[in-house]
Parts: structure tokens; sequence; C-alpha cells
């Protein structure tokens, strides 16, 4: 029997999941790691705590699954999108934190670049709405304030790289800075519709190319695994950003597909084939993936707080104890009350890429209870998400059908009801709701020819359908009464310099 690894590094945690030659998951290992706050707004990764933890989840699971080394056939790595490290090319030590993809704390800069009239040219060459989401601004960010940071890398002494080019740099023992199509994509310094990092966008941030790592395809051999980690060398062969690679996970190979990933954001993504659809409704232009030097573009629209509300319920607030309690609550009552929750703790992201909302509560009465308030929260990741999915119809001209559903939130059965309902779609959710982890060992097999094409196509197995079962004015009334909710939240940080 033959085993592909998907590393899956996400924003509050690393995993190691084991797959074999039929893709069946035989074990998985994570380990949760620090989240660090500076300030308001701000949010920083110990780039030691990525590495170390990604590594040790790895070991874990092969321990775990009890196989034999020399049956890994390919390893995978799939990651948090946008997070950007910049470190030394001799010692791979970084030069500060990672700065994650959900701070905002360039969000001046972004506005100034827009008043700049730099708007029009980065989404016309990046697919992307102007945000402080992107690695770029987090890039210039670092160098204009880590003494002789832009010195150095104009010498080439240091390697830029999202989660992906970080890992790769470091389980090749520094053999390769590389990233792929997907996640350079997400940089706001890519040309998706060319293929190239663009000078115009390097200059306006003032990033020296020489940092830039090479972009290579989602399906490829990229180095091997040094081998004082597994005592072998393993051939690393896929690369994707997490979003990317459960678009491939489930399966979403034709046009028109879509997934939504229920992760600590919420990511929509729908394959639009070998032509990019520019969006008219807000959304973002992406690359699904690149293979065999083809891209697959898609739309994409992100909710920056997803199942982090229910993390927040749970450990800021201490409503619950465990993540799975809201399901139960939630589906006790026989509404929401009037509540309505919009968890903008760090901004609003498609399809009204707010930077400055915040999180706000609204219909409150003096009835209200802890339960509303887990029901709102709840219903405010299906809301969001709805926004989304309809836009993307807009958008393509069709509406989706089907939903297909993955990610640790999508195992809670009053939200994918409810789901199903606030949009009038049939929600799927599959056996292995760890699509991400799937696509990427998935990318990773077919590079070293574990799979073909066609075997990638009869990969996936459903576990649950949900079916619609709201009338269309109750339907009407929550999203006119959750937009409303939306417009009081938007525009409540000042304004700074």
């Amino acid at each position: 029997m033959r085993y592909v690894i998907a590393l899956d590094q996400g924003t509050t945690s690393s995993r190691a999941v084991v797959f074999d030659e039929n893709a069946n998951l035989i074990a998985q290992y994570g380990l949760e790691f620090k989240q660090i706050y500076p300030h308001p707004g701000w949010v920083e990764h110990d780039p030691d705590d990525i590495l170390h933890t990604q590594t040790e989840s790895l070991k874990k699971a092969v321990e775990k699954a009890g196989i034999d080394v020399n049956d890994i056939v390919a390893i995978g790595i799939t990651n948090q999108r946008e997070t950007t490290l910049l470190w030394e090319k001799a010692t791979g030590k970084p030069l500060m934190n990672a700065i994650v993809w959900q701070c905002r704390r360039t969000a001046p800069l972004i506005e100034k670049l827009v008043a700049d009239g730099y708007g029009d040219m980065i989404q016309s060459r990046t697919g992307l709405v102007p945000d402080a989401y992107f690695s770029g601004s987090k890039l210039k960010w670092m160098l204009d304030r880590i003494p002789d940071s832009r010195a150095r890398a104009e010498r080439g002494e240091l390697c830029f790289g999202t989660v992906d080019s970080f890992l790769a740099w470091h389980l090749t023992g520094g053999r390769a800075h590389v990233t792929d199509a997907t996640n350079a994509a997400r940089t706001m310094l890519y040309n998706i519709f060319e293929g190239r990092w663009d000078e115009d966008l390097l200059k306006m941030l003032d990033i020296p190319a020489g940092l830039l790592p090479e972009v290579v395809d989602s399906a490829q051999v990229i180095g091997m695994l040094d081998k004082s980690i597994l005592g072998r060398e393993i051939p690393i062969s896929a690369m994707a950003g997490d979003q990317h690679a459960a678009l491939f996970g489930q399966g979403c190979f034709t046009p028109g597909m879509c997934k939504n990933t229920y992760g600590t954001g919420c990511f929509q993504l729908m394959n639009t084939g070998a032509e990019p659809v520019r969006s008219r409704n807000n959304l973002i232009t992406t690359i699904g993936w690149r293979m065999d030097g083809k891209t697959t573009y898609a739309l994409e629209g992100s909710v920056f707080v997803g199942g982090a509300v229910v993390q927040w319920l749970r450990d800021e607030m201490k409503l619950v104890a465990k993540a799975s309690e809201t399901e139960a609550i939630a589906a006790a009552l026989p509404d929401n009350g009037g509540v309505y929750f919009v968890p903008a703790f760090t901004g609003l992201g498609a399809p009204h890429w707010d930077m400055y909302s915040r999180g706000t509560i609204v219909g409150l009465t003096r009835g209200t209870g802890r339960d509303h308030i887990i029901r709102a929260a709840l219903e405010a990741i299906a809301y969001q998400s709805a926004d989304i999915i309809n836009a993307m119809a807009n958008d393509a001209g069709v509406k989706a059908q089907v939903m297909r559903v993955d990610g640790g939130a999508s195992a809670n059965n009053f939200l994918m009801q409810f789901q199903a309902d606030i949009l009038g779609t049939k929600v799927l959710r599959p056996k292995v709701i760890e699509t991400t982890a799937m696509g990427a060992a998935m990318l990773a097999g077919r590079a070293t020819g574990v799979w073909t094409d066609a075997d990638l196509s009869r990969l996936q197995a459903v576990d649950r359908e949900f079916e619609p079962a709201m009338d269309e004015a109750a339907r009407t009334k929550l999203l006119n009464d959750w937009h409303r909710a939306v417009e009081r939240s938007k525009g409540w940080e000042e304004r700074t310099e």
C-alpha cells in the first residue's frame, strides 16, 4: 500500500493527514499554536511555532498511522494564505513574527493606494479588490519598519514567502524557495492573467524582486523532504492555498461547480474554467490551480470570521465549553428572537469590503438570552456565505444547484440546514470533510503517479445532503434584517494614518 500525506498548515493549528492510495483517511494529528494580538486589529504568529507544530504533526501522524516511511510516496502542502513571512536566506531565521491574513494594520496604506489611483491597476492585474487582507502591503510594512531590511533584500540576503514558501524552504533544508500559482495570486503582486510577478506592482510597494519565490505548478515535485525529519527523503509534490486545495478536493473540476469551506473564515470558490471571470459584485478573480502549465481560474468570496465566531463564544465569552454544544442550543430555539450578530471583528470581506467595520449585535431585548446570541452567531456564518454565493451567481450568470461544503463547522447540522434554507440551494457534505487536506493529497498523488485524472473524479463520497425547507417570504425577511444589521456595523473604526 502506498501513502500520501497532506500537511495542512492553518490559522490556528498545523495538521498532518495520512491517506492511502484508495484515498482513505488513515490517520491525522494536529497541534494548535498561539495567536498573537499586539494591538487591536493586529494578528501575528511566531514562525517557529508554525514550523515546529507542522513538523511534529507530520511525525506524530506517521507514528499514529503505523505505516512504514518507505511506503510514503508523496507529501502535499496546503496553507493559510496571505500570511506573510520574511527570513534570512543564509540561516532561515525570520526577521519578525508572521503577519497573519486577518491583520488590519495596513488598512491605511491600502486606503492611500486607492486614493492615489492604484485601485484599478491592482484589480485589473491581480483580480483582487485592494485590501489589507493580501500579502503585498504586509511585506511593504515589514520592509518599511525592519532596519536595513530593504537594503538586505536588494543584496539578495532575504526571502519573502507566504506559509507554503516558508514550509517548503525549511522542509527541503533551504533548497527550494518556491510558491505555487494559487498562493502567488494572493499576494497583490502577481499578474494572474499573464502568469508573472508584476514589475509595476512591485514598484508601487517598493518591493525588491529578488525577495520573491519562483512560481511553480500546484502539482509538481518541488524538492525532497529533508532526511532528518522522517529518516528518508520523500518528494514534496504539491502546494496550494487552503481554499484552492479544498476546491480541488471537492472535485469541482467543471466550470460552475462551487464549494464553501467553513474554517476560521468561510471561503467560497467557483470554478470558472480556463477563462477568468471579472467580477461585477466585489468578488475576487483568482487562480483555482495550475497543472501542467495550464491555469484554471475561479471566483472567490471570503468571510473573515466564520468558525472563529464560535471560538470567540467559547474562549473569550465562555458561553460554551465546546464548539459542538452550539448545534443543540441553536436547534432548541424556534427562531433567533430578532437577534442578529455581525462578527466583523477584523472588518468585512466580500462583497462589502469594509476594513473599518467591527463586530455588532443588534435586536437585543429584555428577553434575549445566551442561547439567542449563540444561534445568531451560527446564523451569521450562513448569512455571510449566502451574500457571497448570491454575488457569484450574478457574476457567473447561473445559480449553483448544489453547494459542496467542508471544514470543521460543516459538521454542525443546524448550520448546514440553515445554510440550505437561507440559500434555497441543496448543500452537500462529503464523508471526508477534511477536503483541504484531501485536495493537497490528490494534487501530490497526481504529480507522482498515484492517481490519474480519471481516478481523481471518483474519489469523493457523500455523507449527507441538506435540502432547503424555508419558504421564500421567511428567507427574504431574514436576509433583509441581516443586511440592516450589516449596515449598522460598517465604518465603526475610526480611520488613522
